[in-house]
């Protein structure tokens, strides 16, 4: 049986990636981390989240950058297209963070971070994705 493996992708001083990453740290699951400031966005995996959580959930606007645009840019975002167009050109405006919990059954994809929700999907997949001598306390 293989652990699956958890890619967080965020910017490394956001105050929720960090969040993010502390309780999957606690939760002794180990993670790769992707800094979209230091390594960019991968185009490839854009759609694929889109597809998987809504680019509508992946498109943080409520953040400072999306209200930093001018009212034209924010008007063209009207589709998935529209949205990872822009999502690549200003990754800020990204919902971080996006995980991909690879390995799973769905190969699941989840935008921003909640510890209850994680909570709930880690003691789910417990079970399942334990490494050998790996306790819960």
């Amino acid at each position: 049986m293989s652990t699956p493996t958890i890619i967080v992708y965020g910017i490394s001083n956001c105050d929720t990636v960090k969040k993010a990453r502390a309780w999957l740290q606690s939760q002794g699951l180990t993670h790769q981390f992707h800094d979209f400031k230091k390594q960019g966005v991968p185009a490839d995996r854009l759609p694929a989240w889109a597809a998987a959580a809504g680019w509508e959930k992946l498109l943080n606007r409520q953040g400072t950058t999306w209200r930093k645009l001018d009212a034209a840019a924010q008007a063209s975002v009207i589709n998935a297209a529209s949205a990872t167009a822009l999502m690549q050109q200003q990754p800020s405006v990204i919902k971080r963070p996006v995980v991909e919990w690879q390995g799973t059954p769905a190969g699941e994809v989840t935008v921003g971070f909640s510890a209850e929700a994680w909570g709930a999907r880690n003691a789910a997949s417990a079970g399942n994705a334990r490494t050998p001598g790996q306790s819960k306390s």
